[in-house]
């Protein structure tokens, strides 16, 4: 919609500007634009609204304007020119109804809309932009430039034309300097103008700076709607940074957001679905990648003499008496078995647990549990709440992929089944390390429960 020359409120009340009696221009439909693009729960009370719209018998011609343009921004296009047709005629009407049957590719129809609405009163430079944009869209280049080229003076001004303009320039191959000046120049009408930023984030990308083009993109998807260019070309970039978990947040929102009737749906669907899988494969490669140079660094470090290290005669003669020869052998022996030996006493011990802990590691942590510690830790029987919590899937816990694949080959479908097996459980499964052991434990504590014998 046409960009705002006035401040808008700062909260956004959906269902009073659609179902109530207040005024319902350009401001109040960009106000919603731009509440569906950085507010989530405003998509539920659009859509409460247009579904109470829709049930309500005998709507007056200015209410199924309300209704259309609601329909429209929730992507329903092909019911929002129904509800639009049956409008008021009014320079509202007639742009939205241009809008929905852009967004169809009926560029024709379209192009008609934008000049009636053009006639009745709407803004002429967003008419002129609109027709424009309807244009390049629809391949139709040479046809967009004699639009804009013919608009008035005033209208080459605004915000709407420059982006137009400029996107035009892109799809053209024009001269990059010369689209650059046009986005910027539009930009500073309109800080938040979508199609400018967007344009702006394929020109950085296509010259390689890739941070400013991650801006240009997220700010071009703060004013609904979101483009499927946009979303996709930010998911590609977060995926050349390794950020797999943010890539696929832009793909589920083509996946999950792109209308049933929007032109080239199912292509791009289909490419969505592609980089989601992709995405995932790599993200998973990721993790076994990072998960096998953390193995890799542990095996270095617990390879280390610890005569490397200054320790006290008392405590490194204790240590060889023990045949205690690396970090390795200090983790796989309990703190109970280095206080027996004798003449070790606190002060060594002390000692140790520093010198293990500057490697990240402590006495004792891979040494394997006695029978008199298994029979010490029997399984704790849930009570009260804790039968409902030990009753979760243990999805509920929102492990990563790695640890929700690993507790899957073992089995484990619940929360009660998880917290019964100890940590040499989990880490008897392929590609369960010490990494995964941690995170589970973490999102164990945080409800309060804990693996068996800890």
């Amino acid at each position: 919609m046409q960009s705002p020359a006035s401040p808008r409120p700062a909260t956004i009340d959906v269902r009073e500007l659609l179902a109530g009696n207040g005024p319902f221009g350009p401001h109040e439909v960009q106000a919603i634009a731009e509440a569906l693009g950085t507010t989530p729960a405003t998509h539920r009370d659009l859509r409460l609204t247009v579904q109470d719209l829709k049930q309500t018998d005998g709507l007056s011609p200015a209410a199924s304007v309300r209704l259309g343009v609601g329909l429209y921004l929730l992507g329903r296009s092909s019911e929002a020119v129904a509800a639009l047709k049956m409008g008021d005629g009014s320079a509202l009407a007639l742009y939205a109804l241009g809008l929905a049957q852009a967004a169809l590719a009926a560029t024709e129809d379209s192009k008609s809309s934008f000049e009636a609405a053009r006639t009745a009163g709407y803004p002429a430079a967003a008419c002129t932009a609109a027709i424009a944009n309807a244009l390049r869209s629809a391949g139709r280049l040479a046809d967009a430039a004699t639009v804009l080229d013919a608009a008035a003076a005033e209208e080459q001004a605004t915000a709407d034309v420059l982006a137009a303009r400029g996107a035009l320039l892109v799809e053209q191959s024009g001269p990059a300097d010369e689209a650059f000046a046009l986005l910027n120049k539009a930009l500073e009408t309109d800080a938040g103008q979508p199609l400018a930023l967007f344009y702006l984030g394929v020109l950085h990308d296509k010259l390689g700076d890739d941070d400013e083009a991650i801006d240009c993109y997220q700010r071009s998807l703060q004013r609904y709607p979101a483009t499927v260019g946009g979303l996709m070309n930010l998911g590609l970039l977060y995926e050349d940074r390794d950020d797999f978990a943010k890539a696929q947040e832009c793909y589920r929102r083509i996946l999950d957001g792109l209308p049933l009737e929007a032109p080239g749906r199912d292509e791009a669907f289909a490419r969505a679905q592609l980089f989601m899988k992709d995405s995932a494969a790599s993200g998973d490669h990721l993790l076994d990648e990072q998960e096998q140079r953390q193995r890799d660094r542990l095996e270095q470090v617990l390879t280390l003499p610890v005569s490397d290290f200054e320790l006290s005669v008392r405590s490194r003669n204790c240590l060889a008496k023990m045949g205690v020869l690396t970090l390795g052998d200090l983790t796989r022996t309990s703190e109970a078995e280095v206080l027996a030996s004798k003449n070790f006493g606190e002060t060594s011990l002390v000692e140790i647990k520093e010198m293990l802990a500057s490697k990240g590691l402590t006495l004792g942590q891979f040494a394997e549990a006695t029978l008199a510690v298994e029979a010490a830790a029997p399984v704790e029987e849930p009570l009260g709440e804790e039968t409902e919590v030990h009753a979760l899937p243990v999805t509920e816990l929102n492990l990563s992929v790695r640890a929700r694949k690993c507790t899957t080959k073992l089995g484990i479908m619940t929360i009660g089944e998880l917290v019964r097996r100890t940590a040499e459980d989990l880490m008897e499964c392929k590609n369960f390390g010490v990494t995964s052991l941690n995170e589970v434990r973490e999102r164990l504590a945080e409800r309060g429960l804990r693996l068996r014998g800890e």
